[in-house]
């Protein structure tokens, strides 16, 4: 059993590592007011940026790493900068949001896969990515060197300080004190002089970044292709906020949740411990359980008051 836990291990932390930069991308956004359920198509717009950047860029620096950081960089500005199509519309127009992020997942789908056809022909562009690697020392440690410093990447660790610093930022910052307050209670923060559309324009623009981030990691990591498509993690990186309950250890529990599940429900079929139970179980297990944990806590959520709504400063 020990031998399956340390195979599986390091996939599900590497699964898990776009979902959870991409979570925390939403939590900035809710936290300011704004639901954001276009987080697969911004996802999809980073995956694409960085492989045309990356694919583009290899031409003329063959084998430079370095190539691989311009690409994740411009996947985060490059989807910051599509969501503020949500930004507008949610913010400015006051159009509903679930409709303006339906808007952005059918958007950026049809278009990136049309740019990639243009590009390579197939609609798929293929990248070589960073490689795995030990941590030397501490993947001699006992138990846990096996598990969390064996064959990792360097982009999980990118994440896991953005999570340490999104934390910081959220909760012992006035940045964060004010975000928080516009999806809270975003009169009240007009009140005191706060720009609310301000800050729900940064919250939303940082969750487009940090989608786009997750894109780009999934293509550099265990994916190596863009095919148009993420298979559905940006509504997988929505349910690990609600069931984080909007906080960043939350999110990270719930996602290492999902990861773990999905990971084991993909290679059940070559671990002999695990082929005798059917695949379709293995799969719908983690959305099983979603459901009836919020059902469970649903009257114990901790939801931002004002999420979802639109605000005019001209209200009160």
């Amino acid at each position: 059993m020990w031998t399956t836990i340390e195979q599986i291990f390091p996939y599900a932390i590497a699964y898990t590592i776009p979902l959870l930069i991409t979570a925390l991308g939403a939590l900035f956004s809710e936290r300011s007011g704004v639901v954001n359920i276009g987080l697969d198509g911004l996802m999809i717009v980073g995956s694409f940026i960085g492989a045309f950047v990356i694919f583009t860029m290899r031409a003329h620096y063959p084998d430079q790493t370095w190539v691989l950081w311009v690409g994740l960089l411009a996947a985060a500005v490059a989807s910051a900068l599509f969501s503020l199509l949500h930004a507008f519309a949610s913010i400015n127009l006051s159009a509903n949001q679930i409709i303006s992020g339906t808007a952005i997942n059918m958007i950026a789908g049809a278009l990136t896969i049309f740019l990639a056809r243009n590009i390579t022909g197939s609609g798929k562009i293929s990248i070589n990515g960073f490689r795995p690697f030990n941590i030397p020392w501490l993947s001699d440690i006992p138990v846990i060197g096996d598990l969390f410093f064996t064959k990792t990447y360097i982009t999980t660790w990118l994440v896991l300080l953005l999570l340490l610093a999104s934390g910081f930022i959220l909760y012992r910052t006035p940045f964060g004190l004010r975000l928080r307050s516009c999806g809270e209670h975003p009169h009240a923060a007009e009140a005191a002089g706060i720009k609310v559309q301000s800050m729900r324009y940064v919250g939303v623009m940082i969750s487009g970044a940090f989608s786009g981030l997750g894109g780009a990691i999934i293509l550099l990591t265990y994916s190596g292709e863009f095919t148009g498509n993420v298979a559905g993690l940006g509504f997988l990186a929505l349910a690990s906020l609600i069931f984080g309950q909007w906080k960043p250890l939350g999110i990270l529990l719930a996602t290492l949740f999902f990861g773990f599940a999905t990971t084991v429900a993909n290679v059940s079929q070559v671990i002999p411990s695990l082929a005798v139970i059917p695949p379709v179980v293995l799969k719908i297990f983690p959305y099983i359980v979603t459901l009836i944990a919020l059902v469970i806590f649903s009257k114990s959520s901790n939801a931002p008051k004002a999420v979802g709504e639109p605000f005019d400063s001209g209200k009160r």
